[in-house]
């Protein structure tokens, strides 16, 4: 059977896997650090994937000859600005869907786009717009106008338009008319307390492909084999990842069980990523606070918390006074390694810390609290975000965690599960809990569409195992 080299060009490491796209055995690894083209445009993002795959080939000489797809978030990955009717319900549903396809948003307007709002949308400098707004069949007037307004700018950028169903001839005919790249998709609002993502973001994937990716100049040459970067790219990174939890959270529709509820959160430099397929119950939906509703997929990004460039606002978004000084190095130092400091315990106890609140308050974010109010009808228990408490599987990712050691799970993981959290967090109950050692999810993720089976029998060592 074919092998298939599955890699993702990171903002600071490409990674890259080489799996049998037969019985997903996992054949080679290999990173190495992303190399970006400088303002004289020297350099090229091929480099970094050229070195993966000869330490590839060095492993097993079949990555020369194999199949390549990737995913990638280098070059600052994708940028979605949101545009919606209100703040509270169609620009919150489109900020939500702009996560779950992948995207870092950079801005969320609502209301009605004017001269001033125009200013935002070109300083935020966004790859897609999300062009959201109104109900089947319900309010047009702001969809519309918003669509007139880029259309006379014009706005040169990829638009992906998800709002009322029965404005978008127009829409479409207004962008069309402009030269305004777009793509329709259905409503990611159809109807109040509805949030249906699942067309949007396959739309945003498709832009990505077709107007952005390239569009970033991040590589001018192809491989030895003619290949070229934009090629290979199947979609954003953290698309594709949550493309692989879904497979692992429910596995294949011929009877293949999936490891059931899963969360999985991944610790960068940057940002802290929470990606979770949860089964929601019905009888959960009347305690909800939420005016846009939960789905059994989704993903949130915390910009704010992170190992090295998001260290300090992480300590101190926990209260940890006494880890000031270990943020301000690693914020100075985005590339520190502890190995390489004047006391490497020191600093790898740091990060383990570091690690464990960037990790805990992403997952309370995420998850959102329950708590006792009184109503009408009497003590009642209201809840706002997603129910994690009887999730079965957390994995965790990023490199804190796949080179931490042993203390790596019981030091960052394991604190943020249990049933005695103060204020009502909806965090993991008792979860099997294992770390994404091999970073075998991005890797499905790649190959979920073309080796289905293959995809799945590369995470049967995160459904089967826990590391604790």
């Amino acid at each position: 059977m074919t092998a298939v080299v599955c890699v993702d060009f990171g903002s600071t490491f490409t990674k890259a896997a080489l799996v049998d796209g037969g019985t997903g055995h996992l054949l080679a690894t290999a990173s190495h650090p992303t190399t970006l083209p400088d303002a004289a445009g020297v350099g090229d993002v091929l480099d970094g994937y050229d070195a993966c795959l000869a330490a590839l080939a060095e492993q097993d000489p079949r990555a020369l000859d194999a199949d390549v797809l990737a995913c990638s978030s280098a070059g600052g990955g994708l940028r979605i600005a949101v545009v919606g009717n209100e703040e509270l319900v169609t620009a919150e549903a489109g900020r939500r869907v702009a996560l779950s396809s992948g995207g870092k948003v950079v801005l969320v307007l609502h209301g009605g786009l004017d001269a001033a709002k125009h200013d935002e949308l070109r300083a935020a400098e966004p790859d897609v717009v999300l062009l959201v707004g109104g109900t089947d069949g319900g309010n047009a007037e702001v969809l519309e106008g918003d669509a007139r307004f880029l259309a006379e700018v014009p706005w040169s950028g990829p638009v992906v338009v998800a709002g009322n169903v029965e404005s978008q001839p127009l829409v479409a005919e207004l962008l069309t008319g402009s030269g305004t790249p777009h793509v329709l998709a259905d409503n990611v609002v159809p109807r109040i307390g509805v949030l249906a993502p699942d067309g949007a973001r396959r739309a945003i994937r498709e832009i990505f492909l077709s107007h952005v990716i390239g569009g970033k100049h991040l590589s001018s040459r192809t491989d030895a084999r003619g290949r070229t970067f934009t090629a290979m790219v199947r979609g954003a990174t953290p698309d594709i990842v949550l493309t692989g939890v879904e497979l692992l959270a429910r596995g294949l529709d011929d009877q293949h069980l999936g490891a059931g509820d899963v969360v999985v959160v991944d610790v960068g430099g940057a940002t802290t990523d929470v990606h979770s397929v949860v089964e929601l119950d019905p009888e959960d939906s009347g305690l909800a606070r939420e005016v846009v509703a939960t789905t059994p997929v989704t993903r949130t990004v915390e910009g704010d918390l992170g190992m090295r460039w998001s260290a300090v606002s992480t300590v101190e978004a926990a209260g940890r006074h006494d880890l000031q000084a270990a943020a301000v190095r690693r914020r100075a130092r985005p590339d520190l390694l502890p190995d390489s400091c004047p006391d490497p315990a020191a600093e790898r106890e740091a990060d383990l810390d570091i690690a464990a609140a960037a990790v805990r308050i992403a997952l309370e974010r995420h998850a959102g609290r329950s708590r006792v109010v009184v109503s009408p009808e009497g003590r009642v228990v209201e809840r706002s975000g997603k129910d994690l408490r009887e999730v079965d599987l957390l994995v965790g990712s990023g490199g804190v965690l796949r080179h931490g050691g042993p203390d790596a799970v019981r030091r960052v993981l394991a604190p943020a599960t249990g049933d005695a959290f103060e204020g009502g967090w909806q965090l993991p109950r008792d979860p099997r809990v294992v770390v994404d050692h091999d970073y075998v999810l991005a890797a499905a993720g790649l190959l979920a569409e073309e080796h289905p089976v293959a995809a799945h029998r590369l995470l049967g060592g995160l459904r089967a195992a826990g590391d604790r």
